[in-house]
């Protein structure tokens, strides 16, 4: 037989082998692919399998540090008139309306907040602006808000709230997204800081005492406002010391 001949038919026979094995093994892994999604996922196609993943991380709210338990003795032992409910619905407030003024691009949507707050918000619309990026907050939903911190230091008292939130989030720069999908929802959450300020002669920032520090009554400045009484008129500083609650800080938490 002619030798080449001979050679060619090894060399047939040999890519048929490879061929067979190759088959057999792409069939091992496959089917070991499918029972690993299945284990894992609980469908035998890998790919529908991490959508369904993706879409149920997508839907699980974010835990959040909660303190409350241990902070909110000290805070009502420290101002017994302190609402909590009701100051925990405000830091809820300033959270989506900061969101909604970012994504509208109008810092006059902010509910309430320090200048400090007011001209962080500022400066996030107005670099965004600059860069031609347009940041979304559709569908904005607050799971759960607690207590995260509860801190006194030189002059003021701070309540960190801490919030976890859902919310259709995406960035767009000149029409295209960058950033997010526009039909997927993200979970996230974030810190709003809430100040108490109890001596404004040893405040740092100055842009504290634009709360308007005065007596309701007759007009007198209140350098200490944990009295319950004016030193001047007399008039109770009660309710007054409530609404002296200002927010400093809204921050997402990485």
């Amino acid at each position: 037989m002619n030798p080449n001949l001979i050679g060619l038919i090894i060399v047939l026979v040999l890519l048929l082998t490879l061929a067979i094995v190759c088959f057999y093994a792409y069939k091992k892994i496959k089917q070991k692919i499918r029972s690993f999604s299945k284990m894992l996922f609980g469908t035998t196609d890998i790919r529908s399998g991490i959508n369904r993943a993706e879409m149920q991380y997508a839907a699980t709210p974010k835990s959040v540090a909660a303190a409350t338990s241990l902070c909110l003795p000290r805070i009502t032992r420290d101002f017994p008139d302190f609402h909590y409910d009701e100051m925990k619905e405000r830091a809820e407030n300033v959270l989506i309306s900061y969101l909604r003024a970012v994504d509208s691009q109008n810092k006059d949507l902010l509910y309430e907040g320090t200048q400090e707050l007011k001209d962080k918000l500022a400066m996030q619309i107005s670099m965004m602006k600059s860069q031609g990026v347009r940041a979304h907050y559709e569908q904005i939903k607050v799971h759960r808000t607690e207590i995260h911190q509860y801190r006194k230091d030189k002059g003021r008292c701070s309540i960190i709230f801490q919030s976890a939130v859902e919310y259709l989030h995406y960035a767009e720069q000149n029409g295209t997204v960058i950033s997010g999908r526009k039909q997927m929802k993200t979970q996230s959450k974030y810190n709003i800081q809430m100040n108490y300020i109890q001596d404004r002669e040893i405040v740092e920032d100055t842009r504290e005492q634009a709360l308007g520090l005065n007596c309701p009554n007759c007009g007198a400045p209140l350098s200490t406002l944990g009295a319950k009484i004016c030193a001047y008129c007399d008039s109770p500083l009660v309710e007054f010391n409530i609404k002296t609650w200002t927010f400093s800080d809204v921050e997402e938490v990485k």
